[in-house]
């Protein structure tokens, strides 16, 4: 059938907003052209905040857009460095993608398409700038899992596979080729003003600054302490944004500076992993010998990324000011992590002592039997009955516990219940459904997956899992 309508990806009215600032901020590119382009993800989800109806988009609009890279736009490499595992790299830079384009959203705020795997760019080294199909459909799955968990999270767009063999020291190889969309609020990261410190350009740092504060923390952009105020707001995101991985599970794997948002959200995951059980010393990367990106390590390297930060900016914001702004952090990340995991267990508040009390005995029930972490949260929604504020015996009575305080663990739970209004259970029942989904990404899962697409390319277990993530089955 001929498409007798415009792509509407080509008509969308992109801004120029990071565009603006000038080339001290980026190179432009030209995307690689690729011998085949086979459309395997659409995220038919994010197509009405684009103001799309999912129904009149076409595959080949993705693949013209996204795959054959049509139409008049600049693409532009950004430009960054970072502290990676703590020693700092000048060597970095969108080295395999580029931010294709920037639209506002049907809520008002702008946000990126960034591409991954679409060729070479100045920052590329002896990099070929390609993606492995395996690495897109990772980063699919985790974007998809982490939404849905609550995560305030990057999320995939689309992935095409490109027909070429790429060759990884990581994957068996020769593997296989795709190119990916990543939507996102910002692709400014903590190493763009890292970057700007190092050539020694407070203009550029204040330049970039304004930008920041207008396009994505608009309350404050009209205030006098603005700077002062955008620092203390982003120690708030990230501090959140930490909480939400420790109770989801998650381990984003490099949590270098480079792979950190300025506007607090999650993305560039690298090697993650989802936790089996409740250990802090759990480790996502294979080269991460010693364990500096563990899970339990996240909030402590979050908090010390946002520390780093206080260099490059301490041109426009002093380092008092800063100080005292990430004071909060600990506080901060405390209050949402608890709050998180009173979710998980059903409850909307309890009395701070409460609280304290069956987060302490949860954390130590998880850590001492060695029980499935996602595992015990999603029996609590599937066995949840009313019968619970009656016998706390019955608590979980159909799951195997191996721990010595268990019997203490359901009555402090079954006090709680007995504590709340009757009407109140109902609700509690809602909270462990929502908060707690059965499908976990695993890596076996995803392994599970993946080989069904590199042995019989068969797709279907790939799209029942979305699905499942995004039904948060």
């Amino acid at each position: 059938m001929t498409q007798t309508s415009p792509n509407p990806f080509l008509t969308l009215n992109y801004e120029p907003a990071l565009e603006g600032l000038g080339a001290d901020y980026f190179d432009e590119v030209a995307a690689a052209e690729f011998p085949t382009h086979i459309l395997r993800f659409r995220n038919d989800q994010l197509l009405p905040l684009l103001g799309l109806n999912p129904e009149t988009v076409t595959d080949n609009d993705f693949i013209e857009a996204f795959g054959k890279f049509q139409g008049v736009r600049p693409f532009l490499a950004l430009r960054y460095h970072g502290y990676q595992f703590g020693e700092y790299n000048s060597f970095l830079g969108d080295g395999r993608g580029f931010l294709y384009g920037q639209v506002r959203g049907t809520d008002g705020a702008l946000y990126d398409f960034g591409t991954k795997g679409s060729g070479r760019t100045p920052y590329s080294r002896s990099a070929d700038g390609r993606l492995t199909l395996k690495g897109g459909v990772r980063e699919v799955l985790a974007a998809e899992a982490l939404h849905n968990l609550g995560v305030n999270t990057s999320r995939c767009l689309s992935l095409i596979e490109t027909g070429e063999s790429l060759w990884r020291g990581d994957e068996p190889s020769p593997t296989r080729s795709s190119v990916m969309i990543r939507f996102s609020r910002s692709h400014i990261r903590f190493g763009t003003f890292e970057r700007l410190h190092y050539f020694k350009r407070p203009d550029l740092i204040k330049k970039l600054l304004d930008h920041v504060i207008n396009i994505y923390y608009p309350q404050i952009g009209k205030e006098s302490d603005r700077y002062v105020l955008f620092y203390s707001s982003l120690v708030e995101r990230v501090a959140l944004l930490a909480a939400q991985w420790m109770g989801a599970g998650f381990c984003h794997g490099v949590l270098n500076t480079d792979n950190m948002s300025i506007t607090g959200e999650s993305f560039d995951y690298g090697p993650y992993a989802f936790i089996p059980t409740y250990d802090p010393q759990f480790t996502a990367a294979y080269f991460d010998y010693g364990g500096r990106y563990s899970y339990g390590n996240q909030p402590f390297i979050c908090r010390l990324n946002l520390e780093m930060l206080q260099t490059a900016l301490a041109s426009v914001i002093p380092f008092a000011d800063n100080i005292a702004g990430l004071e909060r952090f600990d506080e901060l990340y405390e209050l949402n992590y608890r709050q998180l995991m009173l979710q998980k267990l059903g409850f909307a508040s309890l009395e701070p002592s409460a609280a304290e009390e069956l987060l302490y005995q949860t954390i130590k029930l998880l850590m001492e039997s060695k029980m499935g972490y996602h595992g015990f949260f999603a029996e609590l929604a599937i066995q949840f009955n009313y019968g619970w504020r009656e016998d706390s015996s019955t608590i979980l009575e159909n799951t195997s516990i191996n721990y010595a305080g268990w019997k203490n663990w359901q009555n402090l739970y079954h006090q709680i219940l007995n504590n709340l209004p009757q009407e109140e259970m109902e609700k509690v029942g809602k909270r462990l459904s929502k908060n707690n989904p059965k499908t976990v990404l695993f890596r076996p899962l995803i392994e599970s997956v993946w080989e069904a697409i590199t042995q019989e390319d068969d797709w279907s277990p790939f799209k029942a899992l979305v699905s499942k993530l995004q039904a948060q089955e």
